[in-house]
């Protein structure tokens, strides 16, 4: 059975930083290309950052590149997310899963519970 369980989001202050983890079982997950995605308040859940697997390639959306930082742990089937520089516009709940391939948007798996991230003053 594919767990997917979301980790370290909470409420920051623009400008902070916080960490995401992803625990991953019930599939292989070195062998597995990998997304974080977000869902924001109103708005449709987008891809905001992917990885492969053995070369640890990453891509962002425009809207992140340069803040956050996707990367992986294939020894301890985690996947993680540095999000530096966080702005409100950040806010939203934040998932991982697996996708067909590196550059599609179509999931594996369903979907964890996500893990909440609130940037306010």
């Amino acid at each position: 059975q594919v767990q997917l369980v979301e980790s370290g989001g909470g409420l920051v202050q623009p400008g902070g930083s916080l960490r995401l983890s992803c625990a991953a079982s019930g599939f292989i997950f070195k062998n597995a290309a990998m997304s974080w995605f977000r869902q924001g308040p109103g708005k449709e859940r987008e891809s905001i950052a992917r990885i492969t697997t053995l070369t640890g390639s990453t891509n962002y959306a425009d809207s992140v590149k340069g803040r956050f930082t996707i990367s992986r742990d294939n020894a301890k089937n985690t996947l993680f997310l540095q999000m530096d520089s966080l702005k409100p516009e950040d806010t939203a709940v934040y998932y991982c899963n697996a996708i067909r391939h590196f550059f599609s948007n179509n999931t594996l798996y369903p979907w964890g519970r996500g893990t909440q991230v609130i940037v306010s003053s």
